[in-house]
């Protein structure tokens, strides 16, 4: 484990500075916030997990928080799904990636995704029909703090309980921040792993970016019940300027500030 979580930590910050080119290349506002508070849970996911095989139909990942795609196509990039010049089309006229991930399962994109709170339900969609046909896959689902205000989560977790679902796992992001600013003290990360519980679901909660921690979390499985990993992280990790600044959530890097975040890193 020690090899892997190595590795992963060598990932994650080749994949911070990659998710700042492509925001900087650009020369728009992108969703750089919410990306770089995945990317230690992605290292871990795609460098110490699984390659996530699409066209196999074996292990599966899904980002249902999709204003993370910066993180996607950084770690996608890394792990030789995409060329470094295609991925910095992004946002570019004639480009394929936008500021949500369009499905493409050749370059390891699984679905496309722009309105929240549907990642989940297409997830248990996956793994139901894999527990039907004794498909030993498993499928991750990764999700927003803020986008649990969506009442089909809820749906979606009440499905999975019902069906013990065993081989699908959900990651929280609990960076605290949504669009619209802070969130309530109703929806904070404790309160998080209740909620989850009180579906039904066995809840691990971890540091989103102790890798260790990550890793073990992500390869557990509970016997008949789903999983749930309550991942509390820093928005904007990695650049200070950007941590638990909301500012960043959608916002662009003039050349002082890529200089400055490049020098940070």
């Amino acid at each position: 484990m020690r090899q892997d979580v190595f590795k992963t930590i060598k990932l994650a910050e080749r994949m911070r500075r990659t998710i700042l080119q492509m925001s900087f290349d650009c020369g728009q506002p992108s969703h750089l916030g919410g990306a770089l508070s995945i990317v230690d849970i992605l290292a871990v996911l795609y460098g110490g997990i699984s390659n996530f095989d699409i066209t196999g139909r074996k292990n599966r990942f899904i980002l249902s928080k999709g204003h993370g795609v910066l993180g996607l196509l950084s770690v996608l990039h890394h792990v030789g799904k995409i060329s470094k010049e295609k991925i910095l089309t992004f946002q570019k006229n004639g480009s394929e990636f936008i500021a949500h991930p369009i499905a493409n399962h050749a370059l390891g994109i699984e679905s496309s995704n722009g309105s929240l709170g549907q990642g989940l339900s297409y997830g248990i969609g996956i793994a139901l029909s894999y527990l039907k046909r004794k498909n030993e896959g498993q499928v991750f689902v990764l999700m927003g703090d803020g986008e649990c205000y969506e009442g089909s989560v809820w749906e979606a977790s009440i499905t999975a309980t019902e069906t013990k679902l065993e081989n699908m796992t959900v990651i929280i992001d609990c960076n605290g921040y949504q669009n619209d600013g802070a969130i309530g003290d109703k929806m904070n990360a404790r309160d998080m792993s209740k909620k989850w519980r009180g579906f039904g679901w066995h809840v691990i909660e971890c540091d989103g970016h102790d890798h260790q921690r990550l890793y073990l979390a992500l390869n557990h499985k509970h016997k008949n019940k789903p999983t749930a990993i309550i991942a509390k992280t820093t928005k904007g990790k990695g650049i200070k300027f950007m941590e638990d600044n909301n500012d960043w959530h959608h916002n662009r890097l003039t050349e002082k500030l890529f200089h400055e975040a490049m020098n940070e890193l």
